[in-house]
């Protein structure tokens, strides 16, 4: 009987010979055609290799990438090229001492002792002399031209036919401003004017534009500048009405006004002045002049308001006797030439006439001057002493009317004037009593030049206002700015020919 193996006791066996089960058991007996007994057998292991991945192989791809090529350069800078150079200056000469010369002593002290009281009285009669008196040594180049240095307009007051009535030279003589009015027909009353301010020291300039424009609900007819504050500047209104601005507060520029009482004046205003207290030199007052034959002085009261403090009048009866009166006169300003202010400091004269009465303040008579000019619709200018009627001189400029006259403020003998026919004309007495010096045109078509103003600061400026409503600042030149010898005793000589 055959034993059945176990599947775990078969394993595959590679010999040389055919191929035999193996088992636990012990070898069968030989034998044809039966079995031997099984048998432990150990063999060695076969391996068959995979035909499948002879045949396929191993399939495998090698790949890369690269960015694209980084493409360089080089650059090189290098400096401009240069040169050194050197200046030598040429060999310095050795300096030659001159051998002291041998003077022959006593030969030189009798010589000095010969000339001692000559020189001596020379020199007595050099010191004793009054040649040079008065002469000073200009180191400034002479200009001999006068000139337009600027033409200064406000179109919206051209534009209403406005003339320019005032000019005036603030304390730096910097800026110069003008008051527009009417000096012709019109209708007062709904006339509304401008007060205007041009800096001629700022950059940018613009002549057409100005730099502070005050607007005046009546016609200016004079304006002046405060002599210590730059910005202060008074106006005399048509109405009668007396005001103070500040220019530098463009929207609240009013800082004291008169009001219009019983006191104030009731005609227009012809000229206002400030004038230092007596006592404080540093406060000023307010003098005003108008037609009605007032001279008014104000101080500012706070609150806004000008306060009536004197009053003055001209009467007839402190006039020369000889003076024949039979109506009053009537006139803009009198300037004024003198050698010492006044007691009471008046610079204009007012009207001659009745004396006029203020309810509140009693009427003082204003102290006497020297010297004064007149110019008026006669077309003349008249130099008047207050000591007698008759004129020291009379000047025909013009057939028209002359409407200004000016002293120089560093001239004593020169003054200017506004001509009706368009003209500023400059007059040196020095040179000539009876024709101008020098006649500028300041309107192309004869219009009339209204008002001037000498610059106390830049004395070789000088301000002309027209009826076209355009200011004009003129350079004058140096033969009217700078005072020649003995012009002071001159103006005095002239003074005291009425005496004689």
């Amino acid at each position: 009987m055959a034993t059945r193996a176990q599947p775990w006791q078969l394993c595959w066996a590679r010999s040389s010979g055919p191929v035999a089960l193996a088992t636990g058991g012990a070898a069968s007996a030989e034998g044809p055609g039966r079995p031997g007994p099984l048998q432990d057998e150990t063999l060695g292991v076969t391996s068959v290799p995979s035909q499948w991945r002879g045949v396929q192989g191993i399939r495998g791809d090698t790949k890369s990438c690269q960015t694209a090529s980084i493409v360089t350069a080089e650059a090189s800078t290098q400096t401009r090229k240069h040169a050194d150079a050197e200046v030598q200056t040429e060999a310095p000469e050795p300096v030659r001492v001159q051998p002291v010369s041998r003077h022959d002593s006593p030969r030189l002290a009798a010589f000095l002792q010969r000339v001692e009281a000559m020189v001596i009285r020379e020199l007595n009669k050099n010191w004793q002399s009054h040649a040079f008196d008065g002469f000073e040594v200009n180191w400034t180049e002479q200009q001999q031209t006068v000139t337009c240095l600027h033409t200064l307009s406000y179109p919206p007051a051209q534009g209403q036919g406005m003339h320019v009535t005032s000019v005036s030279w603030n304390t730096t003589g910097s800026v110069v401003a003008c008051a527009y009015g009417r000096l012709d027909d019109g209708d007062w009353s709904t006339l509304k004017s401008f007060v205007c301010a041009w800096n001629l020291d700022r950059r940018g300039l613009s002549p057409r534009q100005p730099s502070a424009v005050v607007e005046v609900p009546s016609a200016v007819m004079c304006l002046a500048f405060h002599p210590t504050q730059p910005s202060h500047i008074a106006g005399g209104l048509y109405s009668g009405e007396v005001l103070v601005w500040d220019m530098s507060r463009p929207e609240d520029p009013l800082l004291w006004r008169t009001g219009l009482t019983d006191d104030t004046h009731r005609d227009p205003v012809s000229q206002v002045v400030w004038l230092p207290e007596p006592r404080h030199s540093h406060r000023f007052r307010l003098l005003s002049v108008a037609t009605d034959g007032k001279v008014l002085l104000w101080q500012g009261a706070g609150a806004g308001q000008l306060r009536l403090t004197e009053g003055f009048a001209l009467v007839v009866q402190q006039l020369p006797r000889n003076t024949k009166l039979k109506k009053a006169a009537s006139h803009s300003s009198v300037p004024w030439q003198r050698k010492r202010p006044p007691s009471r400091g008046c610079p204009a004269l007012c009207p001659c006439g009745p004396r006029p009465s203020s309810p509140s303040l009693p009427m003082a008579a204003p102290s006497t001057l020297n010297l004064f000019l007149s110019a008026g619709t006669d077309g003349h200018i008249h130099l008047y002493s207050m000591l007698q009627a008759q004129p020291l001189t009379s000047l025909q400029l013009s057939h028209k009317y002359l409407f200004a006259v000016r002293w120089s403020p560093v001239r004593p003998l020169v003054f200017a004037a506004a001509s009706g026919e368009g003209d500023v004309q400059l007059f040196d007495l020095h040179k000539s009593s009876q024709k101008p010096t020098v006649s500028v045109r300041q309107t192309q078509d004869e219009s009339p030049v209204y008002c001037l103003e000498f610059n106390r600061q830049q004395t070789q400026l000088l301000a002309a206002g027209d009826a076209k409503g355009t200011v004009k600042v003129w350079q004058l030149s140096t033969e009217f700015t700078e005072q020649g010898p003995r012009e002071t005793e001159d103006l005095d000589q002239l003074a005291a020919e009425v005496a004689t």
